[in-house]
């Protein structure tokens, strides 16, 4: 678990610094879901948004689990060097982006619609939401809306050869999303004004190219850790 905790951090700050994009990705789904709770239910409002956002980060850790699957089965394979190879670039292109580079990682989003088409029509049956079994549901389901983040972050958490690993790992990525998502007000608005300022948002991406190259394989690794 040792190990584990600076890739966790890793994973926390990647969903936190990724909450601008959170929030032009998920703010309208946001309201959207605010709005379908009934007059009756808005004093339980605060519950509610938190199921929603329980649930769509257990749908992150749900898949985190089950493409960490393939990546125990390939691990100590060629296969397992092309996936951290990936994941790496991956990063790096997050970097790019959250430091406002480069947006090219919105592409990778094209690749979650088919699956997301047949998902969406499933959401209308839990509206009204009446309870929080339902607000659960509805958050698990939102979970999988395409967004090149969640991808690029999925595949990184799997290529770590260990399923309940990738699992925590994207619980942690979905734990930094929360604040963005869930606040409300005058914090809201200043977590977001933080989150946007290019100094914040800068820093951030390189750090995340860092620990993209350091994801890398290669003996850059092996000189980074004798120094």
């Amino acid at each position: 678990m040792l190990e584990l905790a600076p890739l966790l951090v890793s994973a926390l700050i990647l969903g936190l610094l990724g909450g601008g994009h959170c929030l032009g990705m998920c703010g309208g789904l946001m309201g959207a879901l605010t709005l379908a709770i009934p007059a009756e239910q808005r004093g339980r409002r605060l519950q509610l948004l938190l199921a929603y956002n329980l649930g769509r980060i257990l749908s992150y850790s749900l898949a985190g689990l089950l493409l960490g699957l393939a990546g125990w089965a390939i691990a100590g394979s060629k296969a397992e060097v092309a996936m951290r190879t990936m994941a790496a670039l991956l990063l790096i292109a997050m970097g790019l982006y959250l430091a406002g580079w480069w947006s090219g990682l919105t592409r990778i989003e094209a690749l979650g619609r088919g699956l997301w088409r047949h998902i969406q029509p499933l959401t209308r049956r839990f509206m009204p939401v009446s309870n929080l079994p339902r607000a659960l549901v509805l958050g698990g389901l939102w979970g999988w809306l395409p967004c090149g983040l969640v991808y690029s972050t999925l595949l990184w958490a799997s290529s770590q050869g260990n399923a309940v690993n990738s699992a925590l790992l994207m619980l942690a990525f979905g734990l930094g999303t929360w604040p963005v998502l869930l606040a409300t007000g005058l914090a809201a608005e200043r977590i977001t004004t933080l989150l946007r300022k290019r100094g914040v948002r800068m820093a951030g991406g390189l750090l995340v190219i860092l620990f993209g190259i350091w994801t890398l394989p290669g003996p850059h690794q092996h000189w980074l850790m004798g120094h």
